[in-house]
């Protein structure tokens, strides 16, 4: 499909995104935003604003649905190396018109964006991590069209809660708050601590070092995942080998509430207690400077890590789907 695709279903359009300005795209936006604050308790607007400045810039690949004149629906991808990841897709109510559901659209969207993914040339991976959208609701495009689905867990933890304290530390292990010098020790973690994990296979940046930095960059630097929190990210460290062992790095998705973007040890360090410490240094700092939640997301059939949240006091709020396909 390229820029100049047009597709009629009656009345309703797929036409390429780079066709539109932001005014084109900002009430539906808007009504994204809305969304994401009422089932996530997540302030969109940092992610809606960047995508707004990609589309005047006519360099955000992707979809909109039209009807009349008017975008109800759309859908975004990037191209990083030889993967696509499917940023975004989102369709309003369509409010009882004779559009087709918003099911169908949400599905011939995802149609489009995945047939111009896996045909791209170079393009051996697709990835996609859809929060808003509940486990197995857009699964069928994927599916048919041989993608791997990892349901995840959407956990929040209430931080006007007063939980147990966590177990003492091992005497060499310290725990101190994150720093820009960090970055490099930190992606050593990432790499050795996710090798050979599920998550490595549902993002593939977790397998190198220089993936890793992507990684920590993005999430650092980028408001996809909110706006880091330095205050409330942190590092355990071994004192007798001064070196880094487990990462936790929040960030603030709303002004009263903390997002776990990353927490992971080093795998000879787990069952010790340092983990549920970082997490636990991260929601006093939250709690401290007046938040009302901490939420994080992870595996299902992670279930070492399920149960260590649910211990902690987080609770399934939803249940999402990640998406993988390798050609």
């Amino acid at each position: 499909m390229n820029q100049t695709t047009r597709l009629a279903y009656g009345t309703m359009e797929i036409l390429d995104l780079r066709h539109f300005s932001s005014a084109d795209l900002r009430p539906l936006i808007d009504d994204e935003t809305r969304t994401w604050s009422r089932l996530l308790s997540w302030d969109y607007s940092g992610s809606a604003e960047m995508i707004l400045r990609y589309v005047d810039a006519k360099i955000l690949p992707g979809y909109a649905a039209i009807d009349r004149g008017r975008i109800f629906g759309y859908a975004f991808f990037v191209y990083e190396g030889n993967k696509g990841v499917i940023g975004d897709l989102f369709v309003a109510s369509n409010n009882g018109s004779r559009l087709p559901s918003r099911r169908e659209v949400e599905s011939r969207l995802l149609v489009h964006v995945i047939e111009t993914l896996q045909q791209s040339p170079g393009i051996h991976r697709v990835e996609a991590q859809l929060l808003a959208h509940e486990s197995g609701l857009v699964s069928r495009p994927f599916l048919e069209q041989g993608f791997q689905r990892y349901p995840r867990l959407f956990m929040v933890q209430r931080l006007d809660r007063h939980l147990p304290n966590s177990a003492a530390l091992p005497k060499h292990i310290r725990i101190r708050p994150w720093g820009e010098e960090d970055y490099q020790p930190a992606a050593a973690v990432i790499t050795a601590a996710y090798r050979g994990h599920v998550d490595s296979d549902i993002n593939d940046q977790y397998r190198t070092l220089s993936g890793a930095l992507r990684f920590l960059n993005n999430i650092v630097r980028f408001p996809g995942c909110g706006t880091f929190d330095p205050e409330s990210s942190f590092v355990a460290i071994n004192t007798g080998l001064r070196s880094v062992l487990g990462v936790i790095l929040c960030s603030r998705v709303r002004h009263d509430v903390g997002h776990v973007t990353q927490v992971c040890l080093l795998p000879e360090y787990r069952s010790h207690g340092i983990g549920e410490a970082l997490l636990g240094c991260s929601a006093a700092n939250l709690r401290r400077r007046k938040f009302s939640s901490l939420s994080l997301t992870v595996t299902e059939v992670n279930t070492r890590a399920v149960d260590l949240y649910k211990r902690l006091g987080f609770e399934t709020k939803r249940v999402f789907d990640a998406f993988v396909w390798e050609g």
